[in-house]
């Protein structure tokens, strides 16, 4: 669906007031009923991550985490059933899993006397069982759990949602009986960058050729736009439009 650029600031206004939770997510649906969940959900998410973002920094010096750390530990010493790193983040605005990781890495480090690997770090994450510390296994628990916008939880929806919207755009371009090349396809014959469809024959919508379809799945914001146009749409203009001009040509 199409969202106005009014209606998309007003919404984008209203989360920068509100806490990155699931009771706002709630309030977001109250105050914009007309606009269905997936793009409030979307919008929510992009907004919050673009928060962080801003913020990251601050959360990642030595002192932050050292006192960071040092409240988790404080803080279940007096209660160790007590949510303490949930209500931290939520209390310094930050993402729970990334105060989550934080914490792990930094309890890992006191622990091995060495700098933890990523992949130790994001194994754990995904399975805190691994954790060797039953209190802070239960609270990074905790912690993905109750994260709407970051984590490995988060992580395999997205997965799932995009490939979701794969299959589905998959559907209609067979329904149309429109001739196409699938992404796996084009890997498949040694392209590394590819969309997720190329139109053997281009087609037009709304007076523009089309030659490619790229299903993202989220939110289309100014922003992410530019991203993407950065990242991978301007390398799949310049390789599969030109292309199928060319041959088009020939």
């Amino acid at each position: 669906m199409k969202l106005s650029k009014a209606q998309y600031d007003e919404i984008a206004q209203f989360l920068g007031h509100v806490q990155p939770t699931r009771q706002s997510l709630r309030k977001l649906k109250e105050k914009f009923p007309s606009q269905s969940q997936s793009t409030l959900l979307s919008i929510f998410s992009q907004e919050y991550q673009k928060q962080i973002k801003r913020t990251h920094a601050k959360h990642h010096t030595a002192e932050a985490i050292e006192t960071y750390y040092q409240r988790y530990l404080n803080g279940v010493m007096k209660n160790a059933a007590a949510p303490v790193l949930l209500e931290l983040a939520n209390e310094v605005d930050f993402a729970p899993s990334l105060m989550a990781r934080i914490v792990l890495e930094r309890f890992l480090q006191e622990k091995e006397q060495t700098i933890p690997s990523k992949t130790l770090i994001n194994s754990m994450l995904r399975d805190p069982s691994q954790i060797p510390d039953g209190v802070l296994a239960t609270q990074v628990y905790q912690c993905t759990v109750n994260d709407c916008c970051y984590g490995p939880l988060v992580d395999c929806i997205k997965h799932a949602i995009g490939h979701e919207h794969e299959v589905l755009l998959r559907e209609m371009l067979l329904e149309k009986n429109l001739s196409f090349i699938a992404e796996d396809q084009l890997r498949a014959k040694g392209y590394d960058k590819t969309p997720d469809f190329i139109l053997e024959v281009p087609v037009a919508v709304e007076g523009h050729i089309i030659h490619w379809i790229e299903s993202k799945a989220s939110f289309g914001d100014e922003s992410s736009h530019q991203a993407y146009l950065q990242d991978q749409f301007w390398s799949y203009w310049n390789r599969w439009a030109l292309n199928i001009d060319t041959a088009r040509l020939i």
